[in-house]
């Protein structure tokens, strides 16, 4: 017993601490890994104690935007479902980004959601309200023994990159990072600029705690909320919906029927109503060349879903 807590603390900063997770007693949830995640969530009440300045909320804001779209266009639209193409560079640039919203390495990412989609809303979808109810389908899930290890047979293409094993081993490193950088960011500004009333503390509470915090339960509506609420354009084997609101909060995945309906387009607001902030940034990075060939929404789908009234 106390070697297994020794080992959950160890994969705080090495996931791959003791070999291969265990497979036995796959739904109990790890207590210890959780608290990392708890801590974060703590931090976020520090908010009353440094208070706020334009500057730390803005930061807070742009990394929001920033993370949310690394997580939308690349950790699921690009590691997931290979929406698009980019060189390595760009991959490897939004792969840290994304690591750094601490939603883990862009491999466990991309193979989870992969086996999400193959059983989504069965007994074997590991985040499936209809399965397990909405708590642990929005994050219960997220601290079960199995389910902190990659999936590995399922993201065979990604694995050959030495980087993305690095940030999927190493996943609490950009956290890392992000934290200590705002941390000195606030710091710098309170003393060049100290009538903004900005400090080291408060903009780690904002742009790092409140940010990472937004992102991670806005990303994980979509496994358990999409799922609930919303309407449903097509019939699809699943629960999926689609919803306006969480697709604003999201950059574009609250569309998750239509997505759930044709999964391998780049665009999941399929028509021009349905605001798709992801996708018109990708789409943005294709005319400077930093992506291309974006996979449309085929003309039969669009005639489909155009002919049915929600």
């Amino acid at each position: 017993m106390a070697w297994r807590a020794i080992t959950a603390m160890r994969r705080w900063v090495d996931a791959g601490a003791g070999g291969p997770a265990p497979c036995d007693q796959d739904d109990q949830i790890e207590l210890l890994r959780a608290v990392p995640f708890a801590m974060m969530h703590v931090l976020c009440l520090g908010v009353y104690w440094v208070g706020w300045s334009w500057a730390s909320v803005g930061v807070a804001v742009g990394l929001y935007v920033a993370r949310m779209f690394a997580i939308t266009g690349f950790y699921h639209r690009y590691f997931s479902h290979r929406t698009f193409r980019t060189g390595r560079a760009v991959q490897f640039v939004f792969a840290a980004l994304g690591n750094a919203s601490a939603q883990r390495g862009p491999l466990w990412w991309a193979a989870h959601h992969r086996h999400h989609h193959r059983y989504s809303d069965q007994p074997e979808d590991s985040h499936s309200p209809r399965q397990s109810g909405f708590l642990w389908s929005h994050m219960g899930w997220f601290f079960t023994r199995n389910n902190f290890r990659t999936k590995s047979d399922l993201v065979k293409d990604w694995a050959r990159f030495p980087e993305l094993r690095f940030l999927d081993r190493f996943d609490v490193l950009m956290p890392a990072l992000l934290f200590a950088a705002t941390y000195a960011l606030g710091e710098a500004i309170g003393r060049l600029w100290p009538q903004s009333g900005t400090s080291g503390w408060q903009m780690l509470i904002w742009g790092g705690a409140i940010s990472t915090v937004a992102v991670f339960h806005a990303t994980c509506s979509i496994n358990s909320l999409t799922h609930v609420f919303g309407r449903r354009r097509f019939t699809t084997t699943d629960d999926s919906r689609n919803s306006l609101i969480l697709a604003l909060l999201t950059m574009g995945e609250g569309w998750h029927n239509n997505h759930h309906h044709y999964a391998v387009c780049c665009r999941q607001g399929f028509y021009w109503w349905e605001i798709d902030v992801t996708y018109y940034l990708l789409r943005a990075m294709s005319w400077v060349g930093l992506v291309h060939d974006l996979r449309p929404v085929p003309d039969e789908v669009l005639a489909a879903g155009a002919a049915i009234r929600q």
